[in-house]
């Protein structure tokens, strides 16, 4: 958005400097992109009188001039046909940039004769399009700065234009009012008063505007009016320059005072020649298929949907995005129905980009024009175009009525320093809302129409500390509910999760962070891929499903690792898993994977590869770290994935809280992973959380007394577990057996031949550390007849003699 200082003062009476007003807009987030000021680029360049001239004795084109400057009488070699003798000109002097044409000025010979500077033309110094000659001044004294001049002379040239950059939230602000407006609320003047006048129609307008039914909600007010008897010529020179400045090419007065409202006021019009027009004009959807040539001299053809303005014979106008070429405005319209209508910004924006046509008037109807304003915008076209182009205007016909936007919030003066730290009197609040537009009743305030934006309580806070300068925002801490420690952020699953990152990191894994969605086959295999939990919009094939378990994703990643050469790798990753659509079917777990040789190649032993005891030593490693009890069991009812005589599941009592193994090699070869490769799993929140709420660690409870072991040798049936003797030993005495190691199996041929078919002989050490006092043989004895029913009862077996 560009606007020139002078502009801006028409609407807001201040005293503020530039630099004030740029600050101040930035701080009021219209930042400022750029600002040019023509004074400034042209301070170098002085007034000089041509005191002689004649021509160059070796070109018939160039003169050789002598000038007067500040500096005494200069020689100046010049090609321009109006260079002579008695003219006041524009001197660029050695040393001088000239920006028309990107070079600094440098004494020089030209044909022999040397030439100390150079007189300018408008283009030259971009004042213009002017290069047949050079500029000639009407007055103005040698050595006088001609940017003091054209100040005196011609202060539109040199006007400053200031550039903003306006977010999609703030359409009053791509008119000028509505800057001036902001400028006046954070005190930097007043904002003028701009009523509208009612122009007195003297005659039926001949030419009806109708709103289709299906068309009502996407463009839901049509106002125009016929002017007759305009002279469509050049627009004045202070409109020109307007325009010029903010780099728009005026066309003809009636083109440029539309174009000067739409930048002026937010309120884009449109103007068609009436002698073109077929019949009344309609608003409707496109049915599809139809062409227009726009006033781009581009045709477009328009889809389904598409709002557009049609007379008897066709289309004429893209609504609230261009015109047509066949009903545009030329030199010779005599009669003009002027165009002041709402359309929706959603379908604009959706015309506009399927079209591809980027205007003004889409920019802003795109991002939401005052609804209010069709009417205002009218009244103003057309008292400008009877005082620039003369006329007689017709009664305004309306179509519609402009769409209710009148809302209401609660005004709570308090919620500034609770949402923006800052104390801002009650009055002062007031007085912001009040200056931008806003109507405050009964506890309520009332947004203006033009700010869309406004959509909460919240919104009115953002509003009075903007005005207010959140520059003026002081640090300060946040407030503690209780002297001491505050209390702890993170929950207890949460201290969990980064103690057991931190852990299995620090065992040598690499943490990845994969999609929470897999394929159907790749869910199948680890437990999911059912309709529950497969997703209605996936972003590709192979995400169809909210993944039942961390490992697919991890053994993915472990098979494109492979395919470029890593073969030895250490995984893991936390995060959620899914069992259902449900929020409750959400669950945290911590998985882990180990692919390839547990050892490197090496001339001190054999490579080994990973194997279940890996994962078995690694999940034991992550329950412990989370305070998971050591005596946890450890069974065989591992998931389907896992190898069924490789796996198995540590457990406390019916609760499982992790399980590892070797995957099964189905597993492997549906996900093309190269084995060997283990892995493991567990719950986080399925450790029991201590029933203490204290920091402190337990006193450490140590004996000093000598401990006593004793082995035992069963005789078992081949199919009896370690586990379940291991399990049934230790459960002889919990209070002294401190614990129970397998340490021998004899099985085979040779077993069966000494102890029966289908036997083998399983050995135990069992470790009894008292705690009170050293104990007797008789006491000794004592256990060690328990451990032996236990586990005859437990498993059948016998003690081996």
């Amino acid at each position: 958005m560009k606007f020139t200082l002078a502009w801006l003062k028409e609407h807001l009476d201040t005293a503020a400097t530039l630099v004030e007003i740029t600050f101040a807009l930035s701080d009021l987030g219209l930042e400022v992109e750029n600002v040019t000021d023509p004074a400034a680029a042209l301070s170098s360049f002085s007034i000089g009188k041509v005191v002689a001239s004649e021509k160059h004795p070796d070109a018939d084109r160039l003169k050789v001039c002598r000038v007067e400057t500040g500096s005494g009488e200069t020689q100046i070699i010049c090609g321009a046909p109006n260079a002579r003798e008695g003219i006041t000109v524009v001197v660029a002097a050695p040393g001088t940039y000239v920006p028309g044409i990107d070079t600094t000025i440098q004494v020089g010979k030209i044909r022999g004769i040397e030439s100390h500077g150079m007189m300018c033309s408008e283009r030259e110094l971009e004042l213009g399009e002017g290069h047949d000659g050079i500029i000639e001044l009407p007055s103005g004294t040698a050595g006088q700065p001609f940017s003091d001049w054209l100040e005196q002379n011609d202060p539109g040239r040199t006007d400053p234009v200031i550039e903003i950059g306006i977010t999609p939230n703030r359409p009053d602000a791509l008119g000028v009012r509505g800057i001036a407006r902001d400028l006046a609320a954070r005190g930097l003047g007043t904002l003028k008063p701009a009523p509208v006048r009612e122009v007195p129609g003297t005659f039926p307008s001949p030419v009806s505007v109708t709103i289709a039914e299906d068309a009502r909600d996407v463009a839901p007010v049509f106002c125009g009016r016929l002017i007759r008897g305009v002279r469509n010529g050049p627009s004045p020179d202070w409109l020109q320059a307007r325009l010029k400045a903010i780099g728009l090419r005026p066309i003809s007065a009636l083109v440029d005072i539309t174009n000067f409202f739409t930048h002026d006021r937010a309120r884009p019009l449109h103007v068609f020649d009436a002698g073109k027009l077929a019949g009344g004009l309609t608003v409707h959807p496109a049915q599809g298929g139809e062409t227009m040539m726009g006033l781009d001299d581009k045709e477009y053809t328009f889809e389904p949907g598409m709002t557009v303005i049609s007379d008897e014979a066709g289309i004429q106008s893209i609504g609230g995005v261009m015109g047509g070429l066949e009903t545009g405005c030329t030199t010779e319209t005599t009669d003009v129905f002027v165009e002041s209508a709402w359309f929706d910004p959603v379908r604009t924006a959706f015309t506009g980009r399927a079209l591809k046509i980027n205007s003004d008037a889409r920019y802003r109807f795109e991002r939401g024009v005052d609804p209010a304003s069709a009417r205002d915008g009218l009244e103003l076209a057309t008292r400008m175009i009877l005082d620039l182009c003369g006329g007689e205007a017709s009664e305004a016909v309306i179509a519609g009525a402009a769409p209710d936007t009148t809302r209401a919030y609660p005004f709570d003066p308090g919620r500034v320093v609770s949402l923006v730290g800052m104390d801002i009197p009650e009055a002062e609040q007031r007085g912001t809302l009040e200056a931008l537009g806003f109507r405050l009743e009964a506890g309520m305030a009332h947004p203006p129409s033009w700010r869309p934006d406004i959509q909460g309580s919240a919104d009115l806070v953002e509003e009075v500390a903007r005005i207010a300068s959140l520059t003026k925002l002081e640090g300060k801490p946040m407030p503690r509910p209780r002297p001491g420690l505050p209390a702890p952020v993170l929950t207890p699953l949460q201290r969990r999760e980064r103690t057991l990152r931190r852990t299995v990191a620090g065992a040598g894994y690499n943490e990845c962070v994969s999609y929470s969605f897999v394929d159907q086959a790749s869910a199948a295999l680890f437990g999911g891929g059912g309709p529950e939990t497969k997703l209605e919009n996936p972003i590709s094939s192979e995400m169809s499903h909210m993944r039942p378990a961390l490992l697919p994703g991890l053994l993915q990643a472990a098979a494109r690792n492979q395919a470029r050469g890593q073969g030895e790798l250490a995984l893991f990753e936390i995060g959620a898993v899914f069992s259902g659509g449900e929020p409750e079917d959400q669950s945290l777990v911590a998985s882990g994977i180990l692919v390839g040789d547990a050892t490197p190649r090496g001339v001190h032993g054999a490579r080994r590869g990973v194997d279940l005891f890996d994962a078995k030593a690694d999940l034991e490693l992550a329950l412990a770290s989370i305070g998971a009890p050591a005596k946890a069991q450890i069974r065989r009812d591992a998931p389907g994935w896992f190898h069924p005589g490789r796996s198995g599941a540590i457990c406390l009592g019916k609760t499982v809280l992790g399980v590892f193994g070797e995957f099964h090699p189905k597993a492997l070869s549906a996900l093309d992973v190269k084995g060997p490769a283990v892995g493991w799993t567990l719950s986080p929140g399925a450790v029991p959380y201590p029933r203490a709420s204290g920091t402190g660690r337990p006193a450490l409870r140590i004996s000093g007394l000598q401990a006593v072991e004793r082995d035992f040798a069963f005789v078992l049936d081949r199919q009896v577990a370690a586990l379940d003797v291991v399990n049934a030993a230790g459960g002889a005495d919990k209070a002294l057996i401190e614990s129970v190691r397998v340490f021998d199996e004899f099985t085979g041929e040779a077993a069966e031949a000494q102890m029966g078919e289908g036997k083998k002989s399983l050995a135990i050490a069992v470790r009894l550390q008292p705690m009170e006092r050293t104990l007797t043989d008789e006491e000794i004895d004592a256990v060690s007849k328990k451990v032996i029913e236990k586990v005859t009862k437990a498993t059948g077996g016998t003690l081996r003699g």
